[in-house]
């Protein structure tokens, strides 16, 4: 496996070089509110942003340059959100949405903290006052919550069997939004691989029978943001399941400057729509290398 070490470990440094020089591409243009009339547009990317850092601090297996790279990006982040005022204005005026617990749970996880918007979260959980969401969401705000040490009383397992991948069902009953669905259920079950004994047989059996085709039938198809998701939840398997013509052809697909594209269309040359088109699956580039490479040098046993 020392070649899929070097692939990941390559992929992610080259990733997260890209995120990190064009950080500043993802920042608000003006004082945002916390109402964020479009949260899809720069509030989503920088919690994403937050995610891929945390994860590359949290598994400590990247280079010093990497390390410095992603702690400044957790800050770039929290600059960027007011050092979690904002999630806080937002919270206590949305009170059923959720995007402020998991988008702060990223930066908690790297140290950043406030103390108010905590316990803000912690009146709302005791009402369980959270909007209706979607099974594998549920699992999302558990695990949140969870990371952040709020108090909850969650039945991960429970809610794992309500989702599609929970119920092992017909394994090509899976179509793209399905798909997201169910690598999203392994990684909030395992807190992105620190769990991996969190699946259960059943599932794990299911997942390692069923990755491999399903790898085939979207790499065949360029869809290489689902792929390094893919990705993602073999590294979350407690066997990781990390092949290397798998991360050989995914490495493939990455440009010479870090991005790696969403799919098989052609790439815009505009710095700022390269961005905005790319940095999702950037990102998942970034933390399937970084859990990769932990996992197969014995990390999340």
């Amino acid at each position: 496996m020392s070649t899929v070490v070097r692939t990941a470990h390559e992929v992610t440094a080259s990733a997260l070089g890209w995120l990190h020089a064009h950080r500043e591409l993802g920042a608000f243009e003006d004082d945002a509110t916390a109402d964020l009339g479009d949260n899809d547009s720069v509030y989503k990317p920088l919690c994403e942003l937050a995610l891929a850092s945390s994860l590359v601090l949290r598994e400590g297996v990247a280079g010093s340059a990497e390390l410095r790279a992603a702690r400044e990006l957790l800050e770039f982040s929290w600059r960027q959100l007011r050092a979690g005022d904002l999630l806080y204005e937002r919270q206590l005026r949305h009170g059923l949405v959720t995007d402020p617990l998991e988008t702060y749970v990223h930066h908690a996880r790297g140290g950043l903290r406030h103390e108010a918007l905590e316990q803000l979260f912690e009146q709302t959980s005791a009402a369980d006052s959270i909007t209706e969401v979607l099974p594998n969401r549920r699992l999302a705000v558990a695990n949140a919550h969870r990371v952040a040490g709020l108090r909850r009383d969650d039945d991960f397992q429970g809610m794992l069997r309500q989702t599609w991948l929970g119920r092992t069902p017909q394994p090509w009953a899976l179509d793209w939004y399905t798909a997201y669905y169910m690598t999203h259920a392994v990684f909030h079950v395992t807190d992105w691989g620190a769990m991996p004994g969190e699946l259960p047989p059943d599932v794990v059996g299911y997942l390692e029978n069923w990755l491999p085709a399903w790898f085939e039938v979207w790499a065949e198809a360029g869809q290489w943001d689902l792929v390094g998701e893919l990705l993602i939840v073999g590294a979350c398997l407690p066997e990781p399941w990390c092949e290397p013509a798998r991360w050989e052809l995914f490495a493939g697909v990455q440009h010479g400057d870090g991005l790696v594209p969403r799919d098989a269309e052609p790439v815009d040359d505009d710095p700022w729509r390269r961005y905005h088109d790319h940095q999702h699956t950037t990102v998942v580039a970034t933390i399937a290398g970084t859990l990769t490479t932990s996992r197969l040098l014995g990390g999340g046993t």
